[in-house]
C-alpha cells in the first residue's frame, strides 16, 4: 500500500493549492455577498484543465485520473465552496453521463467546449415530486419524428442559471417507472421552448446558482439522446456515483478551511493571558477535526481510486460522501464555536464555512439514503 502521490499529482495539488490561495480564497467572501457567479475563476480553472480533470484529452479535459480530480477539487473547495461545487458538476455530474455514454459527436459538441472549461455544464434531475425518489420523475420527453418534445420543470438544478450545456432526465413514459427514463443532451442556448425559472435563495454556496429549468414543448433533436431508450436510470445512477466523489472532495475542502482558520484564529486569540489555543478543550475540537478530515480523505481517494481502476465504487462513493460532509458539518459547527462571538459574525469565514457545509449532506443524495445505499451493499440487497 503506498500513500505517496505520483509526481503529475503532486504538482497538480500544488499548482492548485497556490491558486486557491492566491485568487480564489481571497474573493470568497465577497463572491458569498454578493451572490455573483465566479466566471472568471471557472475559466481560469478550464485553462488550468480542471473542469475536466479526468476527461481525455480528446473531448477538452485533462486526461488525468479521478485521484488527482479529488485533491484538486478539495483544494478549489477549500478556497471557496461555492467554486467547488461548480468544477464538482462540470466534472462529474454532467462530465460523466457524457463522457461515459456519449458518442464522438455528442463529446465533441456537448462535453469539449464544458470540460475544456470555456462554458458550464448541469444536470437537470430534480424535481418537485422527484428528489430522493429519482425514478419519480414525470418531466415528459415525446417523440415526435426527429425529435423529441419536452414538457416539465425541473428544481434545484446546480449552474441552471448560467449553464449553456445541459444532461436531461425525462421520462417517456411515466406508467414504466425509471425504465421509462431517458437523458437528453440538451443546447440550452437554443433550444426553443426552454427558459430559466425561479433563482433560489439559500443560506450558502451563494455564488453557485440553483435554478429551476422550465421546458414548454421545448424541442431536442432526437440525436441528442444519450445511449438507448431505457438506459437512461442506470447512466442517472452510474453518474450520481461519481458526483458522490466529488460533493464529498468539497465537503472536504470546506472541512479543512475550517481547521485552518480554527488554528489560526486559536493562537491569536488571548483569554485569562493566554492563547485559547493552550486550553484542552480546544485543543480537543481541533484534534477531532483533524481526524475525522484526514479519514474523510482517505475514504475519498479509495473511491477515487476504485473509479480509477475500474471497480464498482458505489458503497465506496456512498461512504465517502457521507462521511466527509458530516466532517465538515461537525468541523464548520465547532469552527463557530471556537471562534465565539466572531464565529456568529460575517467578520469572518466560520459561518460562512457552516452555511456552506450544510448542504452537502443534502444534495447529490441526502446522507439518510447513502446510509440505506452502504447496508444495501453490505447485505447483497439491489
Amino acid at each position: 500500500m503506498n500513500f505517496g502521490l505520483t509526481e503529475e499529482q503532486q504538482m497538480v495539488l500544488d499548482m492548485v493549492r497556490r491558486f486557491a490561495d492566491e485568487e480564489i480564497r481571497p474573493i470568497a467572501g465577497e463572491l458569498d455577498k454578493t451572490h455573483r457567479h465566479p466566471k472568471e475563476i471557472c475559466r481560469k480553472l478550464g485553462e488550468m484543465g480542471l473542469m475536466g480533470v479526468s476527461t481525455p484529452t480528446e473531448y477538452g479535459g485533462a486526461g488525468m485520473d479521478n485521484v488527482t480530480y479529488v485533491l484538486a477539487l478539495t483544494e478549489v473547495a477549500r478556497g471557496c465552496a461555492s467554486c467547488g461545487v461548480i468544477m464538482s458538476v462540470n466534472n462529474s455530474l454532467y462530465g460523466y453521463p457524457v463522457k461515459m455514454f456519449g458518442t464522438h459527436e455528442q463529446k465533441m459538441k456537448f462535453l469539449y467546449p464544458v470540460a475544456h472549461g470555456e462554458v458550464e455544464g448541469c444536470y437537470a434531475l430534480t424535481e418537485a415530486g422527484a428528489g430522493s425518489d429519482a425514478g419519480a420523475l414525470r418531466c415528459r420527453a415525446e417523440r415526435k419524428g426527429d425529435k423529441y418534445i419536452v414538457n416539465g420543470v425541473k428544481k434545484f438544478i446546480t449552474s441552471g442559471n448560467v449553464a449553456k450545456c445541459c444532461v436531461l432526465a425525462a421520462t417517456e413514459d411515466p406508467s414504466k417507472g425509471y425504465k421509462g427514463i431517458i437523458n437528453l443532451l440538451v443546447d440550452l442556448e437554443n433550444t426553443p421552448g426552454f427558459s430559466v425559472g425561479a433563482i433560489e435563495e439559500k443560506i450558502g454556496i451563494l455564488a453557485s446558482g440553483t435554478a429551476e429549468l422550465v421546458f414548454e414543448d421545448a424541442e431536442v433533436p432526437v440525436e441528442n439522446l444519450l445511449g438507448k431508450p431505457g438506459e437512461g436510470f442506470r447512466q442517472m445512477l452510474e453518474g450520481l456515483n461519481a458526483g458522490r466523489i466529488g460533493i464529498g472532495a468539497q465537503a472536504l475542502g470546506i472541512g479543512r478551511a475550517v481547521l485552518e482558520d480554527s488554528l489560526q484564529y486559536s493562537k491569536e486569540r488571548v483569554q485569562f493571558g493566554q492563547a485559547i489555543s493552550s486550553f484542552q478543550a480546544i485543543q480537543w475540537k481541533l484534534a477531532d477535526m483533524a481526524t475525522e478530515l484526514d479519514a474523510a480523505e482517505l475514504l475519498l481517494l479509495k473511491a477515487a481510486w476504485y473509479e480509477d481502476h475500474g471497480l464498482n465504487f458505489e458503497k465506496e462513493a456512498a461512504m465517502g460522501k457521507m462521511f466527509a460532509s458530516d466532517a465538515a458539518m461537525r468541523a464548520s459547527v465547532e469552527g463557530v464555536q471556537i471562534f465565539g462571538g466572531y464565529g456568529y459574525c460575517k467578520e469572518y469565514p466560520a459561518e460562512r464555512h457552516m452555511r456552506d457545509a450544510k448542504i452537502c449532506q443534502i444534495y447529490e443524495g441526502t446522507n439518510e439514503i447513502h446510509r440505506i445505499v452502504i447496508a444495501r451493499k453490505l447485505l447483497g440487497m439491489r
